[in-house]
């Protein structure tokens, strides 16, 4: 596989697509399928951009040197770090202008939000305090991942934001945090002698799986308070979410619970897929 689509880590960009796939259904109306298209084109550059801007950052400070993950582009000597961080440039460089087109096509606002996004997906791992190594990498995940990516993309295609969407936003940032804590899990013993002070890490290996089970739990409950009856549909995700939570509640660790990333990406992707049928329904 090519190495670039290999530090683009093909695995996270559920994360990106979920949100607006939920928005585009809430807003209900698929002719719009310029503005809900150039914020994919945001949210999966962004996506990306943080990837490699994470394998840059902590392939130079040597937080990679000893993976039990993917291979990263820079500890693995694949590519340089200048050659990374260009990649992460270009790629917030395709969520900038896919963005201004948004600004021109609704609000002057949205650059500011497409800015702080851009400034907090580079200050996960880049910069002189990132704030992933200080245990705050799933607050920003939330929101960004979450509320402003779902948020953002129902309003470019309604200029509106309504209490449905701000609900399924919730739930999208949560399920976008259980993917970064079961990444955590898998890197915490390498990252607490590294110097990164993951959420994981400051709470220990079985309370961190613990948080892993109740952020799926709380996925599930958050988009429930949305009063349709259709949202019920989500539960037919509910046997993958099980498997996920039996194997890592089961103790595996370090490249055991690498499927288990990928399955949790699955299990978003999924749960968003019935989100958007129960909100095309619920409106139908």
């Amino acid at each position: 596989m090519n190495k670039w689509i290999i530090g683009a880590r093909p695995r996270t960009l559920s994360a990106a697509v979920a949100p607006v796939l939920v928005a585009t259904a809430a807003a209900g109306d698929f002719a719009q399928l310029l503005p809900a298209l150039l914020a994919l084109i945001v949210s999966l550059a962004l996506q990306i951009g943080v990837n490699y801007g994470n394998d840059y950052s902590d392939g130079v400070r040597g937080t990679d040197d000893n993976r039990v993950g993917p291979v990263r582009l820079t500890a693995s000597g694949m590519a340089t770090p200048s050659a990374v961080k260009r990649a992460a440039l270009i790629a917030f460089g395709f969520a900038a202008v896919a963005g201004l087109a948004l600004a021109l096509m609704t609000s002057w606002w949205l650059i500011l939000v497409g800015a702080l996004s851009i400034l907090a997906a580079w200050g996960y791992t880049g910069g002189k305090k990132p704030y992933g190594y200080m245990g705050l990498g799933e607050l920003f995940v939330f929101i960004f991942f979450g509320l402003v990516a779902t948020v953002g993309s129902y309003y470019v295609q309604t200029e509106e934001i309504s209490r449905e969407v701000i609900l399924a936003s919730i739930s999208m940032g949560i399920f976008a945090c259980v993917i970064l804590s079961i990444n955590n899990i898998r890197d915490r013993a390498l990252d607490e002698p590294a110097g990164k002070r993951t959420l994981a890490v400051r709470l220990g290996d079985y309370r961190s799986r613990r948080l892993f089970i109740l952020l799926i739990l709380l996925g599930y409950l958050a988009s429930a308070f949305i009063g349709s009856p259709w949202v019920a549909l989500t539960l037919l995700s509910l046997p993958v979410a099980i498997k996920l939570a039996r194997g890592v509640m089961g103790g595996a660790t370090g490249r055991d619970l690498i499927p288990y990333l990928a399955g949790t990406g699955k299990l978003q992707l999924q749960y968003a897929l019935l989100l958007s049928l129960a909100l095309v329904l619920s409106h139908g």
